[in-house]
């Protein structure tokens, strides 16, 4: 699913992890608490997830005749099996029950489960992400009465934004929350794609919820951000009701939901489904909870949402990474053909490894993983220097990670994907059979390019606004950070090719990105802007891999040897792919400006 001397060599070799230690937030934690993590991690993922990974992509959810999800008892089982482990809580503050586990590790320790099981898997993250957002910004009520649960474990979390009127374009949502006299409000609409919205895997299902208070004016400046139980704090059945299941091509044993707020459905009832004596609430529309101002959600969830796009790029990885592994293994094994310079036709088939092009579709998947797990780790780095630091140093922690987090969110999710499509070339006709796990990973790993905003839309923000916040600044950072690598490559014979290489490619990004805002025009600017994203990020993984050639240089055996070919392989075959991209972006072409829609 993984490759554990991989994460022990990112983690420790290149990142140098334990250094974290030094700090005060994990100055309890050593190598030694790190490793028992990633080992446990391993051993039920292995163990509880990746076998019941077929059983829940082959038996979907569906809704029992009392209303009620139901999922295979084998998901459910794993996942109390994670809950007793207490790794929800890996990431947490210790004084909210938490391990305070770097977020490096934390993240590498959920690699094993998405690997394993992403369906399974998304679950206890989603919550993750929600009781963060909500210990960032909740009051300390919210934070005793929802928080605490969902770091036990008992409570589960999502994130409610889309619509079905609205989809990605959140200005357009129509939610409505009226307040109350006693300071709580009512929510009244109708939210849609919302994983894990419904299901019986927990006490309570915690749902953040974006919706319009009054007096918060036209487009985004209007949202606010809700708490909505399923169940109250008293037990009363909260009026959240389940209109539907979406079904998926993949990631089936996630439920997708559409979900009714405050439609009239659901009566007061306790925990138990029997009728409540509580008194009917005055006032229709499901209870919810303010979370910090109102009229600022928006600002709020995208806490959450970063969050979650690096969770995405992760699972993007994990699911890329479980299908390199999977096809190296088949190549291995099978047999079929002969070296093409065979002399007797007679003589035995070799391991289908040997043919120099199933090598390629290796070492590109090598690459594309390899590389996207690195990044994610160098992004998950950077959000422990943020915690832990203040001043200058935590400015450009933050501004940094702005910029590498579209990146990290959508180039895995479009070249692990692609890793994936060729780990199914690579076992040929059997890797589009269900007898074998590849053509399962293509299709969980096709929705991440769509969920928690789609490429296009990470590519408007990279282009549109984190390369030019500050007047430039975002852009100038990431050249400076990428320039020191290569200065540091650059007296080093093995990497100084790759080293002149990536700085003539930094620099054409550098004049190409004012050739672009050059336009005077945003619509022309950013029309182009998926070919930006597109370049940047392989400019950036071209940086990660040099990163991973000088932690490499001097040392010897397969496994660096390994690293060395992959480097290669990205700087001779993928680095040269952002020329013409470039060349495209710097003319400010307006063909797909210019196209008429009746033209299509």
């Amino acid at each position: 699913m993984l490759s554990k001397r991989d994460l022990e060599f990112l983690l420790y070799e290149w990142l140098d992890v334990e250094s974290l230690t030094e700090r005060e937030r994990f100055a309890e934690h050593s190598r030694e608490t790190f490793d028992a993590v990633l080992e446990l991690s391993e051993d039920l993922a292995t163990k509880r997830f990746a076998p019941v990974n077929k059983e829940g992509d082959q038996n979907e959810p569906y809704v029992g005749d009392d209303g009620r999800v139901v999922l295979p008892d084998a998901l459910g089982a794993g996942i109390d099996e994670f809950r007793k482990t207490g790794l929800m809580a890996a990431s947490f503050d210790a004084e909210l029950g938490g391990m305070q586990l770097p977020t490096v590790v934390s993240r590498a320790s959920s690699a094993w489960f998405q690997a394993a099981n992403a369906a399974m898997s998304s679950y206890a993250f989603l919550t993750v992400g929600n009781a963060n957002l909500l210990a960032t910004y909740g009051t300390d009520e919210q934070i005793d009465t929802w928080v605490r649960p969902m770091v036990e474990g008992r409570f589960f979390g999502t994130m409610c934004l889309s619509e079905p009127q609205a989809g990605s374009s959140l200005a357009d949502i129509t939610t409505k929350a009226t307040p109350q006299d006693d300071g709580t409000y009512r929510i009244t609409g109708t939210k849609m794609w919302i994983s894990a919205g419904e299901h019986e895997l927990a006490e309570n299902i915690v749902h953040l919820v974006l919706a319009k208070a009054p007096g918060g004016g036209p487009g985004v400046k209007g949202i606010s951000l809700f708490v909505v139980p399923k169940y109250l704090a008293d037990g009363t059945r909260n009026d959240v009701a389940l209109v539907g299941l979406n079904h998926k091509m993949g990631n089936r044993a996630t439920t997708n939901t559409l979900l009714n707020f405050g439609d009239g459905t659901h009566t007061p009832t306790d925990v138990s489904g029997a009728a409540s004596s509580r008194p009917a609430r005055s006032a229709p529309g499901a209870v919810a909870y303010l979370v910090g101002e109102e009229h600022r959600g928006l600002s709020y969830m995208f806490h959450m949402m970063n969050e979650a796009r690096i969770g995405v790029g992760f699972l993007a990885t994990s699911l890329g990474y479980a299908g390199y592994l999977a096809s190296v293994e088949y190549a291995k094994v099978r047999t079929q053909g002969r070296p093409v310079d065979a002399k007797d036709p007679a003589s035995k088939p070799v391991p289908i490894i040997e043919h120099a092009d199933v090598k390629r579709m290796l070492l590109a998947q090598k690459s594309y993983a390899e590389g996207a797990l690195a990044l994610g780790l160098y992004c998950s780095r950077l959000v422990d220097i943020e915690a832990t630091t203040d001043g200058d140093e935590r400015a450009q922690t933050t501004l940094l990670l702005d910029v590498l987090t579209p990146i990290a969110k959508s180039w895995p999710s479009q070249w692990c994907l692609e890793a994936n499509s060729l780990a199914i070339q690579v076992h040929g006709g059997y890797g589009y059979t269900k007898e074998f796990d590849v053509e399962q990973y293509y299709r969980d790993n096709r929705l991440n390019p769509i969920h928690e905003g789609t490429h296009g839309i990470q590519a408007l923000d990279l282009l549109g606004r984190k390369v030019v916040m500050g007047g430039g600044k975002g852009l100038a950072l990431l050249v400076e950070t990428i320039g020191a690598t290569i200065d540091r490559a650059s007296s080093v014979g093995s990497v100084a090719g790759y080293a002149d290489d990536l700085r003539k490619v930094t620099d054409r990004l550098v004049s190409t990105t004012a050739q672009i805002w050059s336009a005077g025009d945003p619509a022309v600017s950013l029309a182009n802007a998926t070919a930006y994203l597109e370049a940047t990020g392989h400019i950036v993984i071209a940086w990660i891999w040099l990163e991973q050639a000088l932690a490499a240089d001097g040392h010897d055996g397969a496994f660096y040897d390994g690293k060395r070919a992959a480097a290669q392989y990205f700087y001779r075959y993928e680095l040269p792919k952002t020329g013409p991209q470039l060349d495209l972006l710097a003319t400010l072409d307006r063909t797909t400006l210019d196209a008429d829609p009746a033209w299509f």
